[in-house]
């Protein structure tokens, strides 16, 4: 067996998430059906960095493969993408050490937010976009709150595969992008739902609608509000997963330009 690690992208609006599942379309089940036709057989074992919720895209998502097979990474790469429908792609594939395991040895994840300050033809699919007005100081004294090790119970639904709702949250930014409201979030983890969790409630801040001592509030006490207030998946990337030695300091950059019409 040979060890592979696969740097994956994907737009994940046609798939319910990234795990496979019964009875439902996911990104990693194609990508193993892909995988069964290029290498003949079923005999390999095809692990993520990370679960992806339904909607939810991926600018980097990280894998390994364990396959027996003469063929080199760039083979690999360019035989897997041509059996892959073209919203998932393998950008790249390098061979890895056999101890390598994408999630486990993988140090922290970034997830990007894209938020529309107008209405638009093209980017509905990776925007979520909000007619009201946002106050951008307020939505950024709310995104500090959340950075540190937080229990964030009252912004996940119960999930059997995460024994604690704590949660290192590294760093948080906020920038504007001409029509578009950036955040990126930056964690060692995140349980299920957290990162849309978190948007919904900054923007509600946003808005004028929460305060920021609600959100306090929210981190001390249980509260199933910041449900109610979950961000669609349709804005929310998985941007990079990082690994020891990798340069976290990335300009914050939007997946989209909204330059539209100009008179």
């Amino acid at each position: 067996m040979s060890r592979f690690k696969l740097y994956i992208e994907y737009e994940g609006t046609r798939y319910s998430g990234w795990q496979v599942q019964k009875n439902a379309r996911t990104v990693q089940g194609d990508l193993i059906g892909a995988m069964k036709t290029v290498f003949k057989t079923g005999d390999f074992e095809f692990h993520g960095a990370g679960r992806t919720d339904a909607g939810v895209h991926a600018l980097m998502q990280v894998a390994h493969l364990d396959v027996k097979t003469m063929l080199g990474p760039e083979i690999i790469r360019m035989k897997v993408n041509d059996e892959l429908p073209a919203d998932i792609n393998i950008v790249e594939v390098e061979k890895a050490r056999p101890d390598f395991h994408a999630r486990h040895d993988a140090v922290a994840r970034s997830y990007l937010y894209q938020i529309s300050r107008r209405r638009t033809a093209f980017g509905k699919r990776y925007v979520w976009w909000i007619k009201d007005k946002l106050d951008i100081r307020r939505m950024e004294e709310t995104l500090r709150l959340f950075v540190g090790m937080k229990n964030m119970q009252s912004f996940t639904d119960d999930d059997p595969q995460e024994k604690s709702t704590k949660v290192l949250i590294e760093s948080v930014e906020i920038a504007e992008a001409g029509d578009l409201i950036l955040l990126r979030i930056v964690g060692s983890h995140f349980v299920w739902k957290l990162v849309r969790r978190i948007v919904g409630v900054t923007t509600e801040v946003g808005r004028g609608k929460l305060s920021v001592e609600d959100v306090q509030r929210f981190l001390i006490t249980p509260s199933n509000e910041p449900a109610r207030l979950t961000a669609p998946p349709s804005g929310l990337f998985l941007e990079r997963i990082y690994y020891k030695g990798d340069k976290k300091a990335i300009p914050l950059q939007p997946t989209i330009h909204l330059a539209g019409f100009r008179r």
